[in-house]
C-alpha cells in the first residue's frame, strides 16, 4: 500500500476523503459494491434482480458510485456492464470485511 506524508495533505484532499467515505456510508451502495466485489461484471438488471431493487433505484446508486470513481462501466451492445473501478476499491472492501471479522 502506498504511503503519504500526512503533513502535506490539503484541506481539499481531506474534504474529498470525507466525501469518499460518505459514499461508503450507504448500505445500498455497499451491497452493490459487495456484489461487484464477487462478480467481474454485471448489468443494472442483474444487480436489481440480485438485490431485490428496482432498476431505477440501482441506476441512481450506480451514478453516485461512478462519480466517486469506485465503479466503471463499459458498453456491451445496448446494455452497460459495471465493475469495480480498480484494485484499490477491492482492497478497501476487503480491508473493511477483514476489520469486521476481527
Amino acid at each position: 500500500m502506498g504511503t503519504f506524508d500526512h503533513k502535506e495533505i490539503s484541506e481539499m484532499q481531506l474534504y474529498d476523503l470525507a466525501e469518499l467515505f460518505k459514499t461508503f456510508g450507504d448500505s445500498t451502495r455497499i451491497r452493490i459494491l459487495f456484489q461487484l466485489f464477487e462478480t467481474e461484471e454485471v448489468s443494472v438488471g442483474e444487480l436489481a434482480d440480485s438485490l431485490s431493487m428496482t432498476v431505477s433505484a440501482v441506476s441512481h446508486q450506480l451514478k453516485i458510485l461512478k462519480q466517486s470513481k469506485l465503479i466503471k462501466s463499459r458498453r456491451d451492445g445496448k446494455s452497460a456492464l459495471y465493475s469495480l473501478d480498480d484494485d484499490h476499491v477491492r482492497t478497501i472492501i476487503g480491508c473493511g470485511m477483514e476489520h469486521l471479522s476481527e
